[in-house]
């Protein structure tokens, strides 16, 4: 696709999702200004439905390549819609080195990454053990974290509030590999998440 039009097509479809938002969920969005506007970031949250990348994406105002499992690209329009927004696909219960150079050349760049610690919808409620993607890149790439909860659009309450807090900052472990470390970090990662939900 044409750069041009891809652009054109990326902010139509953002500003209508956007706009669904607002009429539909009634959304409001807290913490804007503690994403910052020009640096790397990896922008994580908790994952309750299919919602909630489209969410982060049309709220954040920064441009970000979600990481979505590769089976969404059988869709028809989630295709076209990963295509738009660079989406990068990773295969499931496997270490894609694929997904994984990509995600840290696009942090090199000073681009915006996204995924979900817990690896699937409600992973926590079904007793997943949360993913370490989140630290793994944060050590590697030297990118702070920017957490967000999203809380809200179930039947009793179908508004939708996303809040984005401050900036973790995890430098001090760039390059480590140490398990524990990246389970500390995932850990705390997820501890911030779940306050933003609050």
């Amino acid at each position: 696709m044409i750069e041009p039009i891809k652009s054109i097509i990326k902010g139509t479809v953002r500003g209508a999702i956007y706009l669904w938002f607002k009429i539909y969920y009634r959304v409001e969005v807290i913490g804007l200004e503690n994403i910052p506007k020009e640096e790397p970031l990896i922008f994580c949250g908790n994952h309750r439905n299919y919602l909630d990348p489209p969410l982060i994406v049309c709220t954040a105002k920064r441009e970000m390549r979600f990481l979505a499992k590769e089976e969404l690209a059988k869709n028809p329009f989630l295709n076209f819609l990963g295509n738009v927004f660079e989406a990068i696909h990773v295969k499931r219960n496997e270490k894609d080195i694929t997904a994984i150079k990509e995600s840290l050349k696009a942090l090199k760049e000073g681009q915006c990454i996204a995924l979900f610690p817990e690896g699937t919808r409600n992973g926590l409620e079904k007793g997943k053990k949360i993913k370490d993607g989140v630290a793994f890149f944060a050590v590697r790439s030297g990118a702070k974290v920017l957490p967000c909860g999203i809380k809200g659009g179930t039947k009793n309450n179908r508004k939708v509030t996303i809040t984005y807090g401050k900036p973790l900052d995890y430098r001090q472990y760039k390059g480590t590999k140490d398990k524990e470390v990246l389970e500390k970090i995932t850990q705390e990662i997820m501890e911030h998440i779940l306050e933003l939900t609050k």
